[in-house]
């Protein structure tokens, strides 16, 4: 049952909720090794798509962030630290990064820059989004610091409440070109 994931097209959703952890593990991570990870021609606009860099390797990063969203947990002494868990929503649309990054969907597609703060590093940058506005469907850009190339940060269905408020805010503040 887990190959015939290989074989879905957007938009249709993978099948992974009647799967065990493990064998949906596999099953995803088939989609993204053969849509991700191992596919060096993955790009936007002529710009290679590469995955964050962090504490673990960088493609092991980018799979949990495609998958997984983070949360807050408390340990005993009452103190917050995010976990990340596994995102159904996410998961089920994980062969959608390919095909927007390809541009394969050319109507309902919003794909726009804007100029916002990144917490982690304290600086400015310039983020683009594609943004599936018929799917609620949203892919996070960064770009490398050489502007050559893309990081791939995130991919997410709008499922909260704020997902949907705050793509609109962005959209606002859009800036005239895309970067």
């Amino acid at each position: 049952m887990m190959p015939t994931n290989l074989l879905k097209n957007y938009p249709d959703l993978l099948e992974i909720m009647h799967l065990s952890e493990r064998e949906r593990t596999i099953s995803l991570r088939s989609i993204f090794r053969r849509d991700v990870e191992e596919n060096p021609g993955l790009n936007f606009r002529t710009k290679i798509i590469r995955p964050i860099k962090g504490e673990e390797p960088a493609m092991d990063l980018l799979f949990k962030h495609l998958t997984t969203e983070e949360i807050q947990e408390m340990d005993e002494n009452g103190k917050e630290y995010p976990k990340r868990i596994f995102e159904k929503d996410r998961s089920q649309r994980l062969h959608w990064v390919r095909f927007h990054l390809e541009e394969s969907k050319k109507e309902g597609v919003e794909i726009f820059s804007v100029e916002e703060r990144d917490q982690k590093k304290r600086v400015d940058i310039i983020r683009t989004y594609i943004f599936d506005v018929d799917q609620n469907y949203v892919i996070v850009l960064d770009p490398q610091r050489s502007l050559r190339d893309y990081y791939l940060v995130t991919a997410y269905y709008l499922n909260k409440d704020y997902g949907a408020k705050k793509i609109k805010k962005l959209l606002k503040k859009k800036l005239p070109i895309l970067h």
